[in-house]
């Protein structure tokens, strides 16, 4: 597992670590492979892994990866490898075409969601996850993966068929960054094949090859020796390994199989600059690329330590270049500097900036000038413990999460163990070197390590990116780039001074709160205090995870209470104060003083509600405590760094409307709610104007000076009786000032009739098509539910006509919504991206399944596989942390008994084909929607 994997995790070791293997540790040892999971290997070549795991229940994660990808397709195969995986659904031994996605959609496996596939420049992967309260549900799953393994069949008819889908599914991808991406790739690669071998492919082979073209990359690189079939889940390894030899034993290798070679990047042997711009470019960015190397993969706990000191020394260069964008006018917007994996096999040290009003120069001054300082001083003591004690909180928590992560994790890892020989100690083997090789890394080793691996003044690509410059403006040229970072290489250079900070944020618990009233709902187990100072907690203590604690609270109000003068004021207000920080510490002076531990708090003020969310380990819940006590009480005032806040949004928006989705987006928004100053529309950089440091900062501190009528709720690993002591020292003593807490209606509506609108935006053959039906409802909980299944059942129809049979689209579908606040209200939206000569076709096709669906309504076959789907997701759920809190947060807000999560399968149960013909015609009204479709430019346009 690379550290640069781990989730930020912490908390305390648990006292089972004592008991791990206390064997003095050689570095020159080979790093072992964990214990838990089985690998193996059959006669014919194909490599297995085989893990038992409990999480989630009833559940098996299967995966064919395959080490075969675009670098190895012939000059005829170009995006072939990428259209084998498409044909993995197409028709194989046992499953006709189509047949596998209804058949898996029937045990309650969405595609898409679920069953998925993706290839890349050296593998294709194919993810099958299995629910196995049914024996023949994992046996049927092998037989899937045996059928992609060597049963696909390639009939043409299917062949012709899936070409739409692909193509498609190519010209979602084209815009800016395909285009620029197109010239930077073979100068980024060196030339290399890469750069040629795009997964995707040429349209001029996807829209003509022969189907013996495709067969011959199937035949040649489908074969044993280059797969590995992995089993993560609940689920006997004995079992499994029969499974696995049952269907995977009888495959042969070729007779003459043709040599797996990885390509090569050649090194440098120039400095060059490039510039690229495009005018539908969303923002301006450098790149500085040095010389490539080979990556080594660690073998022996020398390498894994040498893993560590990469990830040490990385971890503060990343905080030094965060640092810089905490000024009043900063160099970048954000950038950094680091290694990293370029591609299978090769890495590089490299430096990036989204740059600012300021343009080239000031960025590349920072980026190479803090390089330069930690290559020639290094980092100081302070800034080595601080990430110390992150990374052993982090390796401390995954450590203590051992029994309670998802199959999917494993997977991945695995998968990554196969594909590029990423080592898999396992996370007990992991914290015993991290307990016992970090203390033994000193500064000077960290420091001696950084001035050999950042570079200095070597060959390398400078690289512009951005928009077409507007007139009277420019983009700097190719010799303008090197002489910036000429220039920025003979800057002067010194060490860096470290600010002293606090140790704490707290002296310690303010005094004088406590509980009035306690509660227990033991259907659900949640437990409700009322809190001296009127707060009411609800407490629901789990072992879903070891050591997660997730917080948030809500009370209605938020931007309703204000004006429309005031709109963009409370829009941003909770942001501006964010980016100020609390106390006398700014946000990164915040990060260093909580080093070591887990733990975050934001405060948000949407349009009706208020409130807060935060997450943390089980021994740092009294530091979040302390975060929303300071929210309330020491909201901190910096002009600088709003300015800072300000001028970055400012340069984050001064190109949006130049990229077509964002232009499409407000254009959907201004249609149904037209210029009424509340919609959230795509922000402009002159949006920013109207935030002022001291009217935002006023209007937080309205909503947020008191806790009145505010509901708190926590979920996760915490003892009720550890938890109960600090919420009433913390959130007991919040200020209760009267303020309202209710919303107010500002009337915003949708309009009624139909409406259609057209825009041309986009150079590239590309269009999409927005249909939206809005109204009021009395709304119910059965209305909502049934509504979505009404959502769900048309976006089955979406794929099995729109895409499977007529090829037309390859994404997209229905998205449904339900609320009762400020009114009744409910959305069902269709998005469907397809090419402009086909969007009379894919909206006549799709009125015509939502009439079907108001005629017929759904059968009960497709209403089934929405249920199982739902019914199993739910199951998962009901063991997660962050879908209690949600439904606890639904049960506040919507004043119903947080008891109803127990009722949700026979809910779902309830559900008839006859209700969701009903939901058809009660929402899907024919003379009350919107309809906008994005074509690309005129010129580019064929007369309708």
């Amino acid at each position: 597992m690379k550290l640069s994997k781990l989730r930020l995790l912490s908390g305390a070791v648990l006292l089972a670590c004592a008991c791990m293997a206390q064997a003095e540790i050689r570095l020159s040892d080979p790093l072992p492979l964990a214990p838990e999971v089985t690998v193996g290997k059959l006669p014919n070549g194909l490599t297995y892994y085989i893990k038992k795991n409990a999480r989630p229940a009833q559940k098996v994660e299967l995966r064919l990866v395959v080490k075969a990808g675009s670098i190895l397709e012939d000059d005829d195969q170009q995006g072939l490898a990428h259209f084998t995986e498409h044909m993995a659904f197409n028709g194989s031994t046992h499953f006709k075409r189509n047949e596998l996605i209804s058949y898996l959609q029937s045990i309650g496996v969405k595609f898409g969601a679920d069953l998925n596939a993706y290839t890349s420049f050296d593998e294709t992967v194919y993810v099958l996850p299995i629910p196995t309260n049914k024996k023949e549900n994992l046996e049927k799953g092998f037989l899937v993966l045996e059928d992609w393994a060597h049963g696909l069949k390639f009939n043409p008819a299917d062949i012709n068929s899936e070409r739409g889908i692909v193509l498609e599914e190519a010209r979602l991808g084209k815009g800016a960054s395909d285009r620029m991406n197109k010239v930077l790739y073979p100068k980024l690669l060196n030339g290399s094949r890469y750069a040629e071998r795009m997964p995707i492919g040429k349209e001029s082979v996807l829209k003509t090859f022969k189907p013996e073209a495709i067969k011959r990359f199937y035949k040649d690189w489908y074969r044993p020796d280059l797969m590995a079939v992995m089993v993560v889940g609940d689920v006997e390894p004995k079992q499994a390994e029969k499974l696995i030899r049952q269907h995977f034993g009888k495959l042969k290798n070729p007779a003459k199989p043709r040599p797996r070679l990885y390509a090569e990047v050649p090194q440098r042997s120039q400095t060059e600059a490039l510039v690229i711009t495009d005018k539908e470019a969303p923002d301006d960015s450098v790149f500085i690329r040095y010389p490539i190397r080979a990556a080594q993969e660690p073998v022996t706990i020398a390498d894994y330590r040498r893993q560590m000191i990469e990830n040490l020394y990385g971890q503060m260069l990343s905080a030094r270049m965060q640092e810089l964008t905490q000024q009043a006018n900063p160099p970048f917007i954000q950038g950094g500097s680091s290694m990293g994996k370029l591609v299978r096999g090769y890495e590089s040290f490299s430096a990036y900036a989204l740059l600012g009003k300021g343009g080239v120069q000031p960025a590349v001054d920072a980026l190479v000038l803090e390089d330069e300082r930690a290559r020639r001083f290094g980092f100081s003591q302070d800034e080595l413990d601080r990430a110390r004690k992150d990374m052993l909180r982090n390796y401390e928590r995954a450590y203590s999460e051992r029994d309670k992560s998802d199959s999917a994790g494993f997977v991945a890892e695995y998968s990554r163990n196969f594909l590029e020989q990423e080592a898999v100690p396992g996370i007990a083997n992991e914290l015993l070197y991290a307990q016992e090789l970090l203390p033994q890394v000193t500064l000077q080793e960290i420091n001696e390590t950084v001035a050999k691996v950042i570079p200095d003044q070597q060959k390398k690509l400078v690289v512009f990116m951005g928009a077409e410059p507007k007139p009277g403006a420019s983009v700097p040229t190719q010799q303008q780039l090197l002489d910036a970072v000429a220039k920025a290489e003979q800057q002067k250079v010194e060490p860096r001074t470290e600010k002293v900070l606090a140790s704490k944020l707290m002296d310690g618990p303010p005094a004088g709160g406590g509980i009035v009233s306690e509660k227990l709902n033991s259907a659900i187990g949640v437990t409700e205090l009322t809190l001296g100072n009127g707060v009411r907690v609800l407490l629901k203590p789990t072992d879903f995870k070891n050591d997660q604690v997730l917080m948030g609270s809500t009370r209605f109000g938020g931007q309703s209470l204000f004006g429309d003068a005031d709109i963009y004021n409370a829009r941003y207000a909770s942001a501006v104060v964010g980016s100020m920080g609390l106390k006398d510490l700014a946000p990164l002076d915040l990060q260093k003083v909580l080093a070591g531990k887990t733990v975050n708090v934001g405060a948000s003020l949407g349009e009706l509600s208020e409130g807060f969310g935060g997450s943390a380990s089980s021994a740092d819940v009294e530091a979040m405590l302390q975060l929303v006590y300071l929210y309330f009480n020491d909201v901190r005032k910096d002009a600088g760094l709003y300015q800072s806040f300000i001028g970055k949004q400012q340069d984050l928006a001064k190109n949006s409307m130049a990229q077509p989705e964002a232009v499409f987006y407000d254009a959907i928004q201004h249609a149904m709610f037209g210029d009424n100053p509340r919609v959230d529309g795509v922000p402009r950089a002159a949006d920013f104007d109207k935030v002022g440091l001291d009217r935002s900062l006023d209007i937080f501190r309205q909503r947020f000076s008191s806790a009145r009528g505010m509901t708190f709720i926590f979920a996760g690993s915490f003892e009720l009786d550890k938890i109960k002591p600090l919420i009433a020292s913390y959130l007991g003593t919040l200020p209760v000032g009267d303020v309202p807490h209710a919303y107010r209606d500002v009337g915003m509506r949708p309009v009624t009739g139909v409406v259609k609108k057209e825009i041309y935006m986009g150079s590239e053959p590309k269009s999409t098509i927005s249909i939206t039906f809005n109204g009021d409802v009395a709304y119910s909980d059965e209305q909502k539910l049934t509504l979505q299944a009404l959502g769900e059942v048309l976006n089955l129809k979406v794929i099995e006509v729109l895409r499977e049979k007529m090829s037309m689209i390859y994404g997209g579908g229905f998205e449904t919504s339900m609320g009762q606040h400020p009114y009744g209200h409910y959305s069902v939206a269709l998005n469907l991206p397809t090419g402009p000569e086909n969007v009379d076709k894919v909206i006549a096709a799709a009125f015509a399944e939502i009439n079907k669906m108001k005629t017929d309504g759904p059968s009960a076959a497709d209403l089934e596989k929405v249920k199982l789907n739902w019914i199993t997701r739910q199951q998962k759920s009901l063991r997660e942390n962050r879908y209690w809190m949600s439904q606890l947060m639904g049960s506040v807000t919507q004043g119903r008994d947080p008891a109803h999560i127990l009722r949700y399968e026979q809910r779902v149960r309830a559900i008839t084909p006859q209700a969701v013909k009903l939901a058809a015609q009660r929402y899907l009204d024919m003379h009350n929607y919107v309809q906008v479709v994005m074509y690309p430019e005129r010129k580019n346009v064929a007369a309708k």
